[in-house]
């Protein structure tokens, strides 16, 4: 035969000798990934959450979009934001991306 028969029989298993050494890189991959991709998204959700439950009216946002204006009504779920003289538009309170200081949309016009 071409395999010895004390090889044949030596299984080892998962219980065995190497059984948990072989599940260390698994377990190591998965652990990483958790602190490399899942953990700094919560965070950033939540920061997105903490930001978007403390806009007020007359703040200066961006959404998601790109389109930048000042908040002249909040709804629930939605906001209603000026982006030029008498033009407003409403969009998600989600999709408000980022709070702008005061009087930058003064600057930039």
């Amino acid at each position: 035969m071409l395999i010895s028969p004390a090889f044949a029989q030596a299984s080892g298993g998962i219980t065995g000798e190497g059984g948990l050494v072989t599940l260390l890189p698994i377990v190591l991959m998965f652990v990483l990934l958790y602190f490399i991709m899942i953990r700094p998204q919560v965070k950033r959700q939540k920061e997105h959450r903490t930001m978007v439950d403390g806009l007020q009216k007359g703040d200066e946002v961006v959404t998601s979009g790109g389109l930048v204006g000042k908040i002249t009504e909040l709804g629930e779920t939605y906001v209603s934001l000026e982006v030029a003289a008498n033009t407003e538009i409403s969009v998600q309170k989600a999709a408000v991306q980022t709070l702008l200081p005061k009087g930058t949309i003064k600057s930039i016009k």
